[in-house]
């Protein structure tokens, strides 16, 4: 007899990660910061955890080998792109001490998932200038040099990414300075990087995207040079976005999301206008619906962090 599966839920699919970390960022006592917030799979943000390696903000961050995250580059001091460094996490959410990284050191570009068990840093921005490289890493965490940019594809910095369809991913919104834009980039379930694709709904930049659903994505959140929004959009399991959904809860930017549970997602913390740098985080269900805001966490609200996924189901 086949089971029963309550209408409207979804499928937890097998390699996906139930719990997630917030890491790294900053606020107006912290310039940059080493700090990390667990997610249990319940969507419970923990305190803080004093973390290990270089201080740093802006980094980029994925899921490999179907239960470990990785955090890479970043800004490690003021104006300084840093190195090129890497800060593995376990899949029991412990982060790592700093790995020599490969390719070039940059901030502000955007990781995700693909293939089920890789990942990708694309792109970024170096002491300004907008860098159009790629590097993959392995399901074993190992990341490699620089790929160029594929013909047809438009370099951005301050963009977002998430997955769809089980195991691929799109690039979308970010800033091609000048000019804030919805455009994405689908990527393959090998990790190839599609020419660039006319975006739908309201440009911005330093917004945050993650999965939902087993299959989807949303990206939400972000700033278009006049003002935050909480506004999200959808991605369907084709990789299709949707037009603007209405907002809910606080309008921010450079915040950061990522999956919990297997199904669901997370927004959480960022700048608004009061506080500003807060720890406000809102759910999205297995449905894609974004939650109005959970009441601010036992952790430092701040800005320019980054979040992965970890631990297997």
């Amino acid at each position: 007899m086949f089971p029963i599966i309550p209408a409207g839920s979804e499928a937890v699919l097998p390699g996906v990660n139930d719990e997630g970390i917030f890491g790294y960022g900053y606020n107006a006592t912290v310039s940059y910061s080493t700090i990390t917030n667990l997610v249990s799979n319940t969507g419970v943000v923990a305190s803080d955890i004093s973390g290990v390696g270089t201080s740093t903000s802006a980094r980029m961050a994925c899921e490999y080998g179907g239960d470990k995250g990785i955090f890479g580059y970043g800004y490690c001091a003021a104006w300084d792109p840093g190195g090129n460094i890497t800060n593995k996490v376990s899949n029991t959410g412990v982060v790592q001490s700093n790995t020599a990284g490969v390719g070039t050191g940059r901030y502000s570009g955007a990781g995700c998932n693909f293939g089920g068990d890789k990942g990708i840093f694309a792109w970024g921005s170096r002491y300004g200038p907008t860098q159009s490289m790629t590097n993959i890493v392995s399901n074993t965490g190992v990341v490699a040099s620089d790929v160029s940019l594929p013909a047809g594809a438009t370099a951005k910095q301050y963009l977002a990414s998430c997955e769809y369809g089980e195991d691929k991913a799109i690039l979308g919104f970010g800033n091609l300075r000048p000019g804030f834009v919805s455009t994405t980039n689908l990527i393959s379930n090998t990790g190839v990087v599609a020419a660039t694709v006319t975006g739908v709904g309201t440009g911005r930049y330093i917004l945050a995207g993650c999965g939902y659903g087993g299959d989807k994505g949303i990206f939400g959140y972000g700033n278009d040079g006049s003002g935050r929004y909480s506004i999200t959009n959808h991605v369907s399991n084709t990789g299709v976005v949707a037009s603007d959904t209405t907002g809910v809860g606080t309008p921010r930017k450079d915040l950061a999301a990522t999956q919990y549970g297997g199904n669901k997602g997370i927004f959480g913390f960022g700048n608004a206008s009061s506080p500003t740098y807060c720890s406000i985080t809102n759910l999205v269900s297995n449905t894609g619906s974004v939650a109005s805001d959970q009441a601010a966490t036992t952790g430092s609200g701040r800005e320019g962090l980054s979040a992965c996924s970890f631990a297997s189901v």
